[in-house]
């Protein structure tokens, strides 16, 4: 199954309170629940003023519905095509 990387474009997301982060992993999941085991979301990173979010899905529209029914941004999706790190040049 796919794996997609999606940016979040959220002014101030590396501020955002513990309390903060927490009710918007909670609103996923309820959403993800709600879409079925197709998609997973598997990891996200957070910047000043960006989030970026590791997902399983079937497909691109899928991730877009997941965005649309939580109410968070979905400024740029993408395919991750492949993953390489250090052991990658062994």
């Amino acid at each position: 199954m796919p794996k997609y990387l999606i940016e979040r474009e959220i002014p101030g997301a590396g501020k955002l309170s513990d309390q903060d982060l927490h009710a918007i992993s909670q609103k996923s999941c309820s959403v993800l629940s709600r879409l079925g085991p197709q998609i997973q979301w598997v990891q996200s990173y957070v910047t000043d003023d960006k989030v970026y979010c590791v997902y399983i899905a079937p497909n691109e529209e899928m991730i877009r519905q997941h965005a649309q029914e939580g109410g968070f941004p979905a400024n740029r999706i993408s395919e991750i095509k492949t993953v390489i790190d250090p052991t990658t040049g062994e």
